[in-house]
């Protein structure tokens, strides 16, 4: 039996470090399971685009696509334009069966990469009861995407850490100096930002220079090309394979 394509698209980004990054998070993916053929699209910045990676597979035979959003949460890209992208693709291909994955998070394999990528920072176990952790994300104008990043916010606080705050790279606040200097205010002596966001570039950088500007202890890396998070990217596929509702095949 032939499984379906994984068509992981990604959001794109004139930095080039955020298309290496999402190459070496397939290269794992195509790792962990021989044999799955896994391909990578982008919705701007970046090529191969997601229409031209489509037609590539029809003209090639494939009969069947997953198409996986890099996203971390639901906001705009994931509820409208990637739907909106195969929509378009499945009137001009008919014979190619498309199926949007869900997005990433959250999942309990994001917090497990947070945790992975703070100890790599320096972050010990028994240093948790008394740091204050800023979750920062890019931001989103999306009132659920939001919510979503409270949400995770207050489920790490009962982890262990001393306090933790959301903060927003854009669109949203509080910024991560903001989060940072408000743990300060609160009389948090020790203060780590870990990124939630999957690839480096303009809105993580900003992030790095908000925990910088105001002094945070540590500053985790981005979420990357982690095992958990290759295997999140499975579990998507494997979830979207046996879930009909969404099939835009039909």
């Amino acid at each position: 039996m032939t499984h379906p394509t994984l068509l992981v698209i990604a959001h794109g980004s004139r930095d080039p470090r955020h298309a290496a990054t999402v190459h070496a998070l397939t290269e794992r993916v195509r790792a962990e399971r021989p044999g799955l053929r896994v391909e990578t699209a982008y919705l701007e910045f970046n090529a191969p685009s997601v229409p031209r990676v489509l037609e590539r597979l029809a003209a090639e035979g494939a009969d069947e696509v997953v198409a996986l959003p890099l996203l971390l949460t639901r906001a705009f890209h994931a509820k409208t334009d990637i739907p909106s992208v195969l929509r378009e693709a499945r009137a001009r291909l008919p014979r190619l069966s498309i199926r949007q994955a869900g997005v990433l998070g959250p999942s309990p394999l994001l917090n497990a990469t947070l945790g992975r990528r703070l100890r790599e920072a320096g972050i010990r176990p028994g240093d948790i009861p008394r740091t204050g952790l800023v979750l920062a994300s890019a931001g989103s104008t999306d009132p659920e995407a939001i919510a979503v990043i409270a949400e995770i916010a207050r489920e790490l606080r009962h982890t262990g850490w001393c306090a933790v705050r959301p903060a927003f790279a854009s669109a949203s606040l509080p910024s991560t100096e903001e989060a940072v200097r408000a743990l300060r205010a609160d009389g948090v002596r020790r203060v780590a930002v870990a990124p939630y966001v999957i690839a480096p570039g303009r809105l993580p950088d900003r992030i790095a220079a908000g925990a910088e500007a105001a002094g945070a202890d540590m500053l985790a890396d981005v979420l990357g090309p982690a095992p958990e998070l290759a295997q999140l990217l499975l579990d998507r596929y494997d979830e979207a394979r046996v879930t009909v509702g969404v099939s835009l095949s039909a």
